[in-house]
């Protein structure tokens, strides 16, 4: 008696040092812990039934919108009440900055800029989520988001001397055309390579994080971008992380010559969110008030829940990828047509007009306005000279080291010498 009570007291007593699930399976026939995977790295249940997940068969990730093609809040719960003030403001800035695009994309046909990307359809992208974000919030750009500037403050002045590359420009003429950068906007420089700012955003995001100072960190980038391995690298470290950062991805259709069709076999870029763990929403990127809703509530859960949030905001490139580009090689004509129907701006208008605060006067006179003001711009622009050479040489060290003023010396003397095999008149001086 005493030996078997003995065997029950070492069998408890080895029963009472195992988890909890083991000691189910030994102790109750209806909870058996294989039934239960104890796994790290997932939250599954065993089935004994063997089924591949097939993504062609599963149905989209839907489209989350609020407004119709024809200007109609559909449902009216879900219209966000912006005011006239704001609502005008979003038009003005989506129409002045579809202004400048035609006359920049122009410029550079005639030889009087080097480069430029327009923004044609992808508008509402702009101004939509720019319009939910606090103005203190960082943004990431890739290089299509010039309209986030310009609802920021950017003026016109600041983005044609950018283009141009001026004395003005607050680049000194370094980068391209169209990579804007202002740190009192708090715009990050925008590069020409893809996906190098993804990795950079997460960081800034976990900086924030660690300051607790409410803000939260946007970063835009297109669907061609998200093949890149910074954009993997990027969403894994935010979401392991819990970094307040906000992708925010464009898929305009084609990353330059090449069509979704041939980037990515899944269902866009959004269903790779729940594989990374992040909160996700699909939007159409037409719609500005439905991008402004979705940011917003992004924003709202960035800064009080400390987690990442992926976007993807469907849209369409309706201009060429830039100047460099042919679009009519690779795409019909009848396609642009089709998606040019649906543009965000004419959506905007329509709703506008219903709401009685726009009408065909008004359009008209600010259609003449604002091409004035870009060609005001323009002009003013184009006269400015060219910076001084010796900018060349700054902005590496804090303070001039003696070999690099050596150089400077030497490329200024060598330039005095031979003033009339250099453009000298047409740079800023020296001094």
């Amino acid at each position: 008696m005493a030996a078997k009570f003995g065997i029950v007291l070492r069998s408890l007593r080895y029963l009472a040092n195992k988890p909890l699930s083991c000691r189910m399976i030994c102790t109750s026939s209806s909870l058996r812990c294989e039934d239960r995977p104890q796994f790290p790295g997932s939250k599954s249940k065993f089935t004994y039934k063997m089924s591949f997940l097939d993504p062609d068969k599963e149905e989209g990730i839907p489209v989350y919108r609020v407004m119709n093609s024809q200007g109609e809040m559909i449902p009216e719960s879900e219209d966000p009440k912006i005011d006239k003030k704001t609502v005008l403001k979003m038009y003005h800035d989506m129409t002045l900055l579809n202004s400048m695009d035609k006359i920049l994309y122009e410029s550079q046909r005639q030889g009087r800029i080097s480069f430029y990307m327009t923004n044609f359809g992808e508008e509402a992208t702009h101004i939509g989520s720019a319009s939910a974000l606090h103005p203190e919030d960082l943004v990431f750009g890739q290089y299509r988001e010039a309209g986030v500037l310009m609802w920021r403050g950017f003026t016109l002045d600041q983005f044609i001397n950018q283009c141009y590359g001026n004395m003005d420009d607050k680049g000194k003429g370094r980068q391209m055309p169209v990579h804007y950068g202002s740190k009192d906007l708090h715009f990050v420089t925008i590069s020409s390579t893809l996906a190098t700012q993804m990795p950079q955003a997460s960081g800034a995001a976990y900086a924030y994080k660690r300051a607790q100072n409410g803000k939260c960190v946007i970063c835009y980038f297109g669907e061609g971008a998200a093949s890149e391995g910074d954009a993997h690298a990027a969403f894994n470290f935010a979401a392991t992380l819990n970094c307040p950062v906000i992708f925010f991805c464009r898929n305009n259709g084609y990353a330059i010559s090449t069509p979704t069709s041939d980037q990515y076999r899944g269902d866009g870029i959004a269903s790779r969110g729940s594989g990374y763990g992040m909160m996700t929403i699909r939007v159409d990127g037409n719609d500005v008030f439905a991008v402004h809703n979705v940011t917003k509530e992004a924003r709202e859960i960035c800064v009080t829940q400390n987690r990442p949030v992926l976007i993807e905001a469907m849209t369409y490139r309706i201009g060429h990828h830039s100047t460099s580009d042919d679009s009519s090689m690779y795409r019909k004509k009848g396609e642009v047509v089709k998606f040019d129907t649906n543009n965000p701006i004419g959506r905007l208008r329509s709703y506008m007009v219903k709401q009685g605060w726009w009408d065909d006067e008004q359009e008209n006179q600010w259609k003449e306005e604002s091409k004035k003001m870009v060609m005001e711009a323009f002009a003013k622009a184009e006269k400015k000279k060219k910076p001084s050479p010796k900018e060349i040489f700054h902005d590496v060290y804090d303070e001039i080291p003696p070999h690099i003023q050596k150089q400077m010396d030497s490329l200024k003397e060598h330039v005095s010498k031979y003033e009339d095999k250099y453009p000298v008149q047409s740079h800023d001086a020296w001094s």
